[in-house]
C-alpha cells in the first residue's frame, strides 16, 4: 500500500478513517495494519454491523454463549456491538494519545429508532457512553430537528459526540452552533474539560449526487446536463466555507484559548455510485486542513493505488456558489432533497437494525 493515506495527513491536514467494522478486522491484525499504512479512526453504523454479524461465523461463539446467559436478541446485539468496539479502540488508543485526541476515534451510533425522539437518544447516547467509558469513542447520533437539542447536551457533559447524516447547509449550521452552545456551556460549569471534547459533523456525499442527478436527468432541462455529479461536491466546498466562518471570532478565540477543537467535517458516503464517476472522486476533490474523510474498503484501496494529492476543498469556491444556486432553476428543491435523504438514512439504518435482531431472534430461538 503506498504513503498517500499517511500524506493526506501529513501534508495536507486531513485525515482518513475507515468506514467499516468486523471482528475478522481484528483478530487477523488487519485493522492494525491498516491503521500503520495512515487509517487514523473508524467509523461504524447498523448496516455494517448487519453485514458482519450476518456475513460470518465470527459471532456464532459469543452470541451462543449470550443467549446461555438469558439475554434478549437486542441486549445480546449490544454486547456483539461493544466487544468489536472496544477491541477497535484498543487499536486505535495509541494513536488517539500520540495525536493529543485529534484522531484515534472508534464511532457506534445509538439505536436508530430513536432518530426523531431527543429524549430517548439523548438517554440511549449518555448510557452508550457510559457503557463504553473510553476517551477514544464517538457516539454518533443523527442530524435530525429532533435530535440537535440531545448533540449540545453530549457537548455540555464533556462527552464525544459524532453528529451523522448531514445533507444540507441549514442543517449543517444547526450542528455547528449546537457544538458552540455545548462547548460553552461546559466552559461555565468545567473549564478544564473544554479540551477533552472532540466532534465531527458527518456530511453525506454521494447520496446528494445520486438523488439530484436522478431529479436532473427526469426533468429534462436544457441546461441540467452541466450539473450532472456537481452538486454534491459544491455543497461540501460550501459547508467547508461555512466550517471557516463559524470557527473564527471573538466566541470561538474564547474556547480555544481553553483548549477547544473545532468540530471537523467529516465527508460521509464517499464511494462513488455512479460508474461513470471516478472511484476517488469523493476523496480527491474534497481534500483539505481539519477535515475527515471516512473511507469504505474499496475507496481505501483505490485512493491508496491512484488518489491525487492536492489541496481542493477551498478551490473553485465561487463556482460551487454559482452551480449551487443553479439547481434552483433547473427546477431542484434542494431542501426537498435533503429532507428525503434523511429520512431515507434513517430507515436504511432502522431497517438494516430491525433485520438483524430478527435474525437474532431466530437464531435465539434455535439455541433455547
Amino acid at each position: 500500500m503506498s504513503d498517500r493515506l499517511k500524506s493526506l495527513f501529513a501534508e495536507f491536514g486531513q485525515s482518513p478513517w475507515l468506514d467499516n467494522l468486523k471482528r475478522s478486522y481484528i483478530t487477523s491484525g488487519q485493522l492494525a495494519t491498516t491503521r500503520d499504512s495512515g487509517i487514523r479512526g473508524l467509523t461504524s453504523n447498523p448496516t455494517i454491523f448487519q453485514k458482519a454479524i450476518q456475513g460470518s461465523e465470527d459471532y456464532s461463539q459469543q452470541f451462543s454463549q449470550l443467549i446461555r446467559q438469558k439475554l434478549s436478541p437486542i441486549d445480546s446485539y449490544w454486547q456483539l456491538v461493544l466487544k468489536d468496539i472496544h477491541s477497535a479502540l484498543d487499536v486505535f488508543e495509541p494513536l488517539h494519545q500520540q495525536s493529543k485526541g485529534l484522531d484515534g476515534y472508534v464511532s457506534v451510533e445509538v439505536d436508530p429508532a430513536l432518530a426523531h425522539d431527543c429524549v430517548g437518544t439523548l438517554k440511549s447516547a449518555r448510557e452508550l457512553d457510559n457503557k463504553v467509558s473510553r476517551p477514544n469513542v464517538m457516539i454518533k447520533i443523527p442530524a435530525t430537528s429532533e435530535c440537535i437539542p440531545a448533540i449540545e447536551t453530549m457537548i455540555s457533559e464533556g462527552r464525544n459526540v459524532n453528529v451523522t447524516l448531514i445533507f444540507s447547509l441549514e442543517r449543517y449550521q444547526e450542528v455547528m452552533d449546537a457544538y458552540l452552545r455545548g462547548l460553552d456551556l461546559l466552559s461555565k460549569s468545567d473549564a478544564s474539560k473544554v479540551r477533552s471534547v472532540s466532534s465531527v459533523a458527518s456530511f453525506f456525499i454521494s447520496r446528494v449526487d445520486t438523488e439530484i442527478d436522478q431529479r436532473l436527468i427526469t426533468g429534462a432541462h436544457s441546461s441540467a446536463e452541466a450539473l450532472l455529479g456537481t452538486a454534491a461536491i459544491n455543497q461540501a466546498k460550501i459547508a467547508y466555507e461555512m466550517f471557516q466562518k463559524t470557527f473564527s471570532g471573538p466566541n470561538w478565540n474564547r474556547l480555544e484559548k481553553l483548549g477547544a477543537k473545532v468540530q471537523r467535517p467529516l465527508w460521509a458516503s464517499t464511494s462513488t455510485k455512479n460508474p461513470k464517476y471516478p472511484d476517488t472522486l469523493y476523496v480527491d476533490s474534497l481534500i483539505g486542513e481539519n477535515t475527515v474523510n471516512t473511507l469504505p474498503d474499496a475507496t481505501v484501496d483505490a485512493f491508496s493505488d491512484h488518489g491525487t494529492l492536492k489541496q481542493t476543498i477551498t478551490q473553485g469556491v465561487d463556482r460551487a456558489h454559482e452551480e449551487w444556486q443553479k439547481l434552483g432553476s433547473v427546477g431542484i428543491d434542494v431542501s426537498d432533497v435533503a429532507a428525503k435523504l434523511e429520512r431515507e438514512g434513517v430507515a436504511s439504518f432502522q431497517k438494516s437494525f430491525d433485520e438483524l435482531i430478527s435474525v437474532l431472534a431466530l437464531k435465539a430461538a434455535e439455541l433455547s
